[in-house]
């Protein structure tokens, strides 16, 4: 399999955790880009630019989403990707774990990593007790 991995973020974000992955895995097994979408930008414009990532990204086996808010703008723009025939599955709660979780399965199809995006994200949350 080769799913491509699009970070859909408020700005600062998604690059920051593309680097943050890179620190951890020099080399990241799978295309990982970002769309960071700045305030006040024309959704449309920001929808054009993101599906042309989107399908540069997609080397025939889809187009993981991740995104950081669900309901906000950038996870917005990432399923509207869908309308534009763009086959991806999104997952939103973006963090580093479930980053990290989809790059060590990367061999997996778009619906498991799915999955395993987001049983990753939730694993890597953690309460002290102490």
């Amino acid at each position: 399999m080769n799913v491509g991995v699009l970070l859909m973020t408020h700005e600062a974000v998604g690059k920051a955790l593309i680097s943050a992955a890179h620190h951890v895995m020099p080399t990241l097994p799978l295309q990982v880009d970002a769309v960071e979408i700045p305030p006040e930008s024309d959704p449309d414009v920001m929808r054009a630019l993101t599906a042309r990532h989107a399908r540069a990204l997609d080397r025939g086996d889809g187009v993981l989403v991740l995104a950081d808010l669900y309901g906000a703008t950038p996870c917005n723009i990432g399923l509207s990707l869908a309308e534009l025939g763009v086959h991806l599955r999104c997952v939103s709660g973006l963090n580093l774990p479930m980053l990290l979780r989809v790059l060590n399965y990367a061999e997996k199809p778009l619906d498991e990593l799915a999955q395993i995006a987001a049983s990753g994200g939730r694993g890597g949350i953690f309460i002290d007790h102490a």
